[in-house]
């Protein structure tokens, strides 16, 4: 069950977050998620009226109005970070949020043009297993975790069309895939033959994910 979400300062589709953080409301049937605001991601609380528990950061690229903003919201707990930092500010977000008592994040805006940025963000996957959480990025075209060792994916409910899967930190060993239209059995992926697995679709009502070892980066597209 979500219970932090943190915005980050990348590319987000507003319509689509409001709309995914509703649903993930109803389904849950919570009325509050705790929300942190990573840097220039407080921007995204500016034009939706969302507020966010805490903000932190250096807070160099944050627009003027964006100070104003933080200043103007005392209720916002705030940390500075110094521009000087071996974390990214998403990445201090992220320890803020175990911090807190998090047990699974959800990120928005931590896509974009800058692929630097976007493959930092990717390894927050890893680090949210390292300290013990799960950790989910989504945009308005992909959803991005690390599937478990057993998990089922229901066609109906599944992000999209496109299913995909890539060895992260390492090889991945026994990979099988069921109810896929390219189904695997006891496969060793590694990073140098990961096309194999990409693009795949779930065939049956229910897709069926395994392995024996490593970490599995799923990501569920749509055009």
């Amino acid at each position: 069950m979500i219970d932090t979400v943190i915005v980050s300062g990348g590319n987000i589709q507003t319509d689509f977050a409001l709309d995914f953080l509703k649903k993930i409301q109803e389904k849950q049937k919570v009325e509050e998620l705790h929300f942190i605001a990573a840097d220039k991601g407080l921007e995204f609380f500016m034009k939706t009226g969302l507020a966010p528990n805490e903000a932190v950061g250096d807070f160099d690229s944050l627009s003027d109005e964006g100070k104003e903003y933080l200043l103007s919201h005392e209720e916002i707990q705030v940390k500075k970070l110094m521009p000087e930092k071996d974390d990214s500010d998403t990445q201090s977000a992220l320890r803020l949020a175990v911090e807190r008592g998090a047990k699974e994040v959800l990120i928005l805006g931590a896509t974009g043009t800058r692929l630097d940025h976007v493959m930092a963000n990717m390894e927050l996957l890893l680090l949210g297993k390292e300290l013990g959480i799960s950790v989910a990025i989504t945009d308005v075209n992909n959803y991005i975790c690390l599937a478990d060792k057993e998990t089922l994916i229901k066609k109906e409910e599944q992000f999209g069309k496109y299913v995909s899967f890539f060895p992260m930190g390492g090889d991945v060993m026994g990979l099988t895939l069921e109810g896929f239209y390219y189904p695997l059995k006891d496969y060793h992926l590694t990073a140098r033959d990961c096309g194999l697995t990409v693009s795949n679709e779930i065939k049956e009502e229910v897709g069926k994910i395994s392995y024996d070892s490593g970490y599995l980066m799923m990501i569920m597209s749509r055009d």
